[in-house]
């Protein structure tokens, strides 16, 4: 190539793979260029992506100076913060993720999913109650699923999840003088301190109130800076990727009526169509980004101390050793296949089972209570964009019933 591709590439249709990946194809590792004009290494062969995600001579450490960086200057921002969970390696990571690994476990799963469907219910039950039609499922259902998601798991009401987004982006892209960083660091991390007393005097059944339960137990008192980037990370993407799945999900659906009509006959099919729908789509263009610490050979190229990696979900999804027919998307596929769409090794999503679960509570609460649902417009006339920076989907979606 004459021309190096620019990294993140942008899609047009959230299924559609853009050209610029193929291009990396046959080597599966190849050079793309960063908006700051820094060269990193972009991975799209499944086996060497996993090295790249488990290998610890990648580093995840983005207080790193070499760590690649999509903008000059706002991941040194981050210092400004105690270190957040995704951000560090081996048993730093791996400490901090003990320390929540279990809201993910069979019996977290099994105390919080009652709770999600019967939000479900209501938010679905809110959106077909309204008199005027057509209706945006995007503003009044994905979104709001999406927050009540974060805001049961949390603990922590969505207004105030909004604000700690919010806060981070002004901190990360919004400041450019040392004053003005630490004049948003500090409205961070008070604004997220006083969140955390107010959950320490209202504890209930989430996650920040046994994390404080545990932190006072085990040392007598709570490190309120310590605990806040477990609080603020996760009041910062997750919603935009699960709204974005529960959109292209139900327009999956609408779109394929035989499908359809078979996944609701037979809800036991519906796990395996939901586990492909996300690696059809891996929605999140905010790749997994990675720094090599030593010469590491991957295949026949020499990824040397000190580059930068991307490892982009979609293209490696649509490999050919993911699955047969890799860009078609097939509900009907006789068992799942082993895709990356949560990612792979020490920071894989630890939602990935939590995810999957919801999804298929919305769209089978849905169908069931809106049979007749409809899109309202042409599939052709949707429009798409990037929620936050990461996830690709339907701006709006239109449906009556």
């Amino acid at each position: 190539m004459t021309t190096l591709p620019t990294h993140p590439i942008r899609r047009q249709l959230p299924g559609v793979l853009p050209a610029e990946y193929e291009t990396l194809r046959e080597r599966g590792i190849g050079q793309v260029q960063l908006p700051t004009g820094k060269l990193v290494w972009m991975v799209v062969r499944p086996e060497y992506a996993r090295i790249v995600l488990s290998d610890p001579r990648f580093s995840s450490d983005k207080t790193d100076d070499r760590f690649p960086k999509l903008t000059p200057n706002s991941l040194k921002k981050l210092k400004y913060c105690a270190p957040f969970m995704i951000n560090l390696d081996g048993p730093e990571h791996l400490e901090k993720k003990k320390s929540i690994i279990q809201e993910f476990s069979p019996a977290g799963l099994a105390r919080l999913l009652p709770r999600l469907r019967v939000a479900t219910e209501e938010i679905v039950d809110a959106m077909l109650g309204q008199e005027t039609k057509p209706v945006d499922m995007v503003a009044e259902l994905s979104f709001p699923i999406a927050w009540r998601l974060q805001e049961m798991f949390l603990g922590v009401p969505a207004a105030e999840l909004r604000t700690m987004r919010d806060n981070v982006w002004k901190l990360l892209l919004g400041t450019s003088t040392e004053a003005e960083e630490k004049e948003a660091a500090a409205r961070l991390n008070q604004h997220a301190e006083d969140v955390l007393k107010e959950k320490a005097r209202h504890l209930g059944d989430d996650m920040m109130s046994r994390l404080i339960v545990q932190e006072q137990e085990k040392h007598g008192e709570v490190d309120w800076y310590e605990l806040a980037p477990l609080l603020l990370s996760n009041a910062q993407g997750i919603h935009n990727s699960v709204s974005t799945m529960i959109s292209l999900g139900v327009l999956t659906l609408l779109t394929h009526p035989q499908e359809r009509a078979t996944l609701l006959a037979q809800p036991d099919r519906m796990a395996v169509a939901v586990d492909e729908m996300l690696r059809y789509f891996s929605v999140n263009d905010g790749t997994p980004m990675r720094l090599a610490t030593e010469d590491v050979l991957i295949g026949d190229t020499w990824v040397r101390a000190g580059d930068g990696l991307a490892v982009p979900t979609l293209p490696v999804n649509r490999d050919p050793s993911v699955c047969p027919y890799p860009h078609r998307l097939d509900l009907m596929r006789e068992k799942p296949a082993r895709h990356m769409a949560f990612g792979h090794g020490p920071h894989k999503c630890p939602a990935d089972r939590l995810v999957p679960e919801l999804l298929e509570i919305v769209y089978q609460t849905l169908f069931e209570r809106a049979p007749t649902l409809a899109l309202a417009v042409p599939e052709a006339e949707l429009t798409y964009k990037y929620h936050s920076i990461q996830a690709f989907g339907p701006a709006e979606m239109p449906v009556t019933w």
